[in-house]
């Protein structure tokens, strides 16, 4: 694969790979922010039991969806960014081309 490319896979894989560990890092502040001020105003231990149970499998279930995402896109990410790159490059071929017409079209050839 073209060096230029690959810099560009890498770049937005890094990017992405961030964005999901700030995401499960938000999650996991937030839940535990959440956990600690209804637990702390609750006195029956069956909801505290509840909350507990709850909160777990939430962060238990994100954080492994999460991580088999990053996981996958690492795995993938030739294919996955290498397309993404394509259109984005074939989109702004396009958007250059009907600037160009249109300035053509605003400002005709004077002869």
């Amino acid at each position: 694969m073209e060096r230029g490319i690959r810099k560009r896979i890498d770049q937005m894989f890094s990017r992405d790979r961030r964005m999901a560990q700030v995401a499960l890092l938000l999650l996991w502040v937030t839940l535990a922010y959440v956990y600690f001020a209804v637990t702390s105003q609750t006195t029956d231990s069956s909801v505290r039991i509840a909350l507990t149970i709850g909160a777990g499998g939430v962060l238990v279930f994100n954080s492994a969806s999460i991580l088999a995402m990053i996981r996958h896109y690492k795995e993938d990410k030739d294919h996955i960014y290498g397309l993404d790159i394509r259109h984005l490059d074939e989109n702004r071929a396009r958007k250059a081309e009907l600037a160009r017409r249109d300035e053509e079209t605003l400002n005709p050839a004077v002869e």
